[in-house]
């Protein structure tokens, strides 16, 4: 699993079949404060995940696992939004205050 912060989305009215209906957006890994590191990647959203919010995904086999990429060619998922991270004993990440 990974931490990400979506900072777009990906349109595309002509996909694969089994692609339909899925929302595609656009990842920048971060660090465990939320602060971007600069690799970007596409991942399709199984939580309703907005733009700017923190979020855990999985990537690989993994990523087929939810209920919205089940079968799907798919190889990064949205599957969690990030409410607080907490390392080293300390808060380093808290949604409603942004970076703690």
């Amino acid at each position: 699993m990974r931490l990400g912060t979506v900072v777009g989305m990906v349109v595309s009215t002509v996909k694969e079949e089994s692609l339909q209906g899925l929302k595609l957006l656009v990842i920048e890994d971060c660090d465990v404060a939320g602060r971007g590191k600069g690799s970007y990647y596409v991942a399709a959203d199984a939580v309703g995940a907005g733009k700017t919010e923190v979020v855990l995904t999985a990537h690989g086999s993994s990523a087929r696992q939810t209920e919205a990429t089940k079968n799907r060619p798919v190889d990064a998922v949205v599957m969690a939004i990030v409410e607080m991270i907490e390392a080293g004993g300390e808060v380093t990440y808290n949604k409603t205050q942004g970076e703690a």
